[in-house]
């Protein structure tokens, strides 16, 4: 059986992180999501993949290539113009047969999830989750087990069981998204198609998800995703640690990296390759450090993603952020993570204020950000890409 994962979006909403790099290939974790998604499915059974591809497709050809890295064969598809998620799915005929999986590239899901779907024999199988506010999300009303409608947004929600955006299809759903119409939002719905699926007498089933599910539609919903997989982290060091370093916990410290003296490490922390780490910093639990990353003397860093090439300038503080590639925090620059009335952290995106839902966040900062000595960041405050900051800079918003 072969997943068909799709990959085509930019994610707008993942901004300024996604200006030039695909949202399936922002890291968590220290690999990219998509990497994760790939893994379940691979630990599920799934020997063959077709990658629906679209916005800086190259970035994802280059990195998975033709799969062989990973023990399985990878397809690529381009989605010209991205009209929805039937438009997309149709791009997949041709390409698979018989039965196949759905998965969404920015949707982490647990192989044992992944497994008991290969299993089921109906002609779709919807993964669904039990969530305590259905009104926000595409609600299932099922009757003997089965799917006879699918409620998108309803405001008398007639189950708990929300849509979860991974699927198992028969090639007979592609007669389905051919007959499709476009919805009000000028898009091909795959939940349209499903819907002529289920009138049409066919059975489609709905398969709760047990495990992992983290969708991930915000820049912050990575910092969750990343403390729900470090949990998972076994410790493991192809790196140097110098003698009086401190490391605690389950920490992995990659090929070429460097621990320097009076370091203090408390896991779960991931450290990429080639790192220079320290002396004398403390980095906290839940922090994921990329690739060729540099952390200088005296910084602090808790639960805090800091992508590939990025150097944090000593006597400087990063709490629950991610930081994008490429950036360098001047020598005292400090990012605050909490509110002073310890309500949730509110974000500006384009031009409307957004409850994160977390108490603490700190930056969202976009690749080839650099901040001057002193800078102070306040907040959930969002950096585009390649801007700077001066020295003793105050950034509120």
């Amino acid at each position: 059986m072969k997943a068909v994962v799709l990959v085509a979006g930019k994610g707008t909403r993942m901004e300024p992180l996604t200006s030039d790099c695909p949202k399936v290939m922002l890291q968590v974790a220290n690999k990219p999501i998509l990497e994760h998604i790939l893994n379940s499915a691979i630990q599920a059974g799934i020997e063959g993949f077709v990658f629906i591809t679209g916005y800086l497709e190259q970035q994802i050809r280059e990195y998975f290539g033709d799969g062989s890295k990973w023990g399985v064969s990878i397809d690529y598809v381009q989605q010209k113009e991205q009209l929805g998620t039937a438009n997309a799915i149709g791009y997949a005929k041709g390409h698979v047969e018989e039965a196949f999986l759905v998965l969404n590239g920015d949707m982490l899901i647990g192989q044992e999830d992944l497994k008991a779907l290969l299993s089921r024999t109906e002609e779709a199988v919807i993964c669904v989750k039990e969530v305590e506010n259905p009104s926000d999300f595409g609600v299932l009303e099922v009757e003997n087990n089965k799917v006879v409608r699918i409620i998108e947004k309803p405001k008398n929600p007639p189950t708990k069981l929300a849509n979860a955006g991974v699927y198992l299809f028969r090639e007979s759903i592609f007669d389905f998204i051919d007959r499709t119409q476009a919805s009000v939002r000028k898009e091909f719905e795959i939940t349209d198609s499903i819907q002529m699926l289920i009138d049409s007498g066919a059975a489609v089933g709905y398969s709760p998800l047990e495990g992992r599910w983290i969708d991930i539609g915000y820049p912050w919903d990575l910092l969750k995703a990343n403390e729900r997989l470090l949990k998972d982290l076994k410790s493991r060091c192809e790196g140097t640690v110098e003698p009086n370093a401190t490391i605690k916990g389950e920490v992995v410290i990659g090929k070429g990296a460097l621990i320097r003296n009076g370091s203090y490490i408390e896991g779960p922390v991931i450290i990429g390759e080639n790192c220079d780490i320290g002396p004398n910093c403390f980095i906290r639990p839940s922090t994921a450090i990329g690739n060729h990353a540099r952390v200088g003397n005296a910084v602090e860093i808790k639960n805090t993603i800091i992508m590939e090439g990025t150097h944090v300038g000593h006597l400087s503080y990063v709490g629950d952020s991610i930081i994008g590639r490429r950036c360098n925090f001047g020598a005292g620059t400090k990012v605050a993570n909490l509110r002073h009335d310890g309500k949730n952290i509110k974000v500006r995106m384009k031009g409307k204020i957004l409850d994160s839902g977390r108490r603490k966040l700190g930056v969202i900062m976009g690749d080839d950000v650099h901040t001057g000595i002193n800078t102070s960041i306040n907040v959930g405050v969002m950096i585009e890409k390649g801007k700077y900051t001066s020295p003793g800079e105050i950034v509120k918003r």
